[in-house]
C-alpha cells in the first residue's frame, strides 16, 4: 500500500467518523428533546390527578391507637370475605385460623379483619363513628343485624 493509499483511507475514515459524530450529535439533540416532552406530559398529567384524600378525612371507625399500628411486612392477608350474607361464626373461625399464621396485635387482627369486609358490613364498618372500635373483641363482637 502506497502512502497516497493510507492517506485516503485515513482520510476516508475520518469523514466517517465526522459523520458518525454529527449522527450522534442529532440523536443527542433528539433524545432530549423526547425527554423533555415527556416530561412536559407527565407533568400536565399530574395536574390533572386529583389530590389523594387525607387520612384524615375519610371514616376513622377504629381508635386513633389502633389506626397508628402499622401491618407487619410479613402479613400475609387474608382470603377469606365477609359480605354480611354469611355465616359470622364460620367467618370468626376462617379468619382466626388463618391470622394464626400471620400473629399480631390485637390492633393488627382488627386492620385484618376490616380487610374481609365488602359489601353492606363494609357500608356498615364505614358508617361507624370515629373511634368506636376500641379494640378485636369489641369488633369482633359488635350487636346488630350487619355485624360480625
Amino acid at each position: 500500500m502506497t502512502t497516497q493509499q493510507v492517506l485516503d483511507t485515513m482520510c476516508a475514515l475520518q469523514a466517517e467518523v465526522a459523520a458518525s459524530q454529527a449522527d450522534n450529535a442529532e440523536l443527542r439533540r433528539a433524545n432530549e428533546e423526547l425527554r423533555r416532552d415527556l416530561q412536559q406530559v407527565e407533568e400536565r398529567a399530574a395536574d390533572e390527578r386529583a389530590p389523594p384524600v387525607p387520612l384524615r378525612a375519610r371514616p376513622m371507625p377504629f381508635l386513633r391507637a389502633i389506626m397508628n399500628v402499622v401491618l407487619p411486612t410479613k402479613s400475609l392477608g387474608t382470603k377469606v370475605s365477609f359480605t354480611g350474607v354469611e355465616d359470622p361464626k364460620a367467618h370468626l373461625t376462617a379468619f382466626h385460623t388463618q391470622m394464626m399464621l400471620t400473629g399480631g396485635s390485637d390492633a393488627v387482627y382488627c386492620k385484618m379483619l376490616m380487610s374481609t369486609l365488602s359489601g353492606t358490613t363494609l357500608e356498615w364498618f364505614l358508617s361507624l363513628p370515629d373511634g368506636h372500635i376500641t379494640s378485636f373483641d369489641q369488633f369482633a363482637h359488635c350487636s346488630g343485624n350487619n355485624t360480625l
